[in-house]
């Protein structure tokens, strides 16, 4: 099975006040390429959560987006660490005392050591990861399965051309002899007319029939390019890293597909071969969206 490497999927976890939804989309790249938004106090996280990612995906430009809210904030809140603000008051208290101030400690007073009160954003991180981690994996798995779904489509589509490649393939090969024949028949009435003594002349007018024969036989071709698809057909089958496979099989299938309309000396052969180069690419064009 082949996947298409466009998709979008969306995720959502929640517990409490605390909820998290993860924005996952991809298109068409050559390599892995992963963008990521987070919340600032998700940067400590973000290794995590690229190879997370990368287990699940393998191929396309994707984009994940995280949005982290907790009631009404949006990923702008920090939990207040109860034993930070027991420790600031302590400092007050013994200020006071050391100072010989009797003064009644304020809220203001407080304020003053506020950085110390809240989580590290790394702390508060490591307690959110879990709805985290739960938001994206559904935003992959949503993912994942329009790409199923596309690459489904495309591979109906991809296994039809194929199987027109095949049978102009096979038409090529049936009618090869019977042109090359008819092609050197009119050779040889040309070189007639050309060669005034026939007697001295004719062993080489053989010889030369016989190399241009070869020259413009496309069995092999005919051959090679049968067993690039049975090739590719197995791939479409097996392969888990398709994409790439996939691009190399066309490109000698191509090859071939140029060769035979090189050596064509037939129009009705170039009729084929032409619709040979017109379904690899299009088969081109289909699985530069293959994972």
């Amino acid at each position: 099975m082949i996947n298409s490497m466009t998709g979008y999927g969306k995720g959502t976890s929640q517990k409490g006040e605390l909820s998290v939804d993860a924005e996952i989309k991809s298109v068409n790249s050559r390599y892995l390429d992963l963008s990521l938004r987070l919340p600032k106090f998700l940067a400590a996280k973000e290794f995590e959560i690229r190879e997370k990612v990368k287990k699940a995906i393998k191929r396309g430009k994707v984009y994940l987006s995280l949005t982290v809210r907790k009631g009404e904030f949006i990923e702008k809140f920090n939990e207040i660490d109860p034993a930070a603000v027991k420790f600031g008051m302590k400092i007050l208290k013994d200020i006071r005392k050391f100072a010989g101030l009797k003064n009644k400690i304020t809220f203001s007073d407080l304020l003053v050591f506020q950085n110390l009160y809240f989580k590290e954003d790394e702390e508060q991180a490591g307690e959110e990861m879990l709805l985290i981690e739960e938001a994206i994996e559904g935003a992959i798995n949503e993912l994942n399965k329009m790409r199923e779904a596309e690459g489904k489509e495309l591979e109906i589509d991809i296994r039809m051309r194929l199987d027109l490649i095949e049978s102009n393939t096979l038409m090529i090969e049936k009618i090869k002899e019977e042109s090359v024949t008819s092609y050197f028949e009119k050779f040889r009435e040309k070189a007639k007319q050309l060669v005034t003594d026939l007697v001295d002349s004719e062993q080489r007018l053989i010889t030369e029939l016989a190399l241009l024969s070869e020259r413009y036989d496309v069995t092999e071709e005919c051959v090679r390019l049968k067993s690039h698809i049975k090739i590719f057909k197995e791939t479409l089958n097996n392969s888990d890293d398709a994409g790439r496979r996939l691009n190399f099989i066309l490109q000698e299938m191509n090859r071939e597909a140029n060769t035979i309309n090189s050596k064509s000396v037939s129009s009705e052969i170039s009729h084929y071969g032409i619709k040979l180069k017109e379904e690899i690419e299009k088969i081109r064009e289909q699985i530069q969206n293959i994972e």
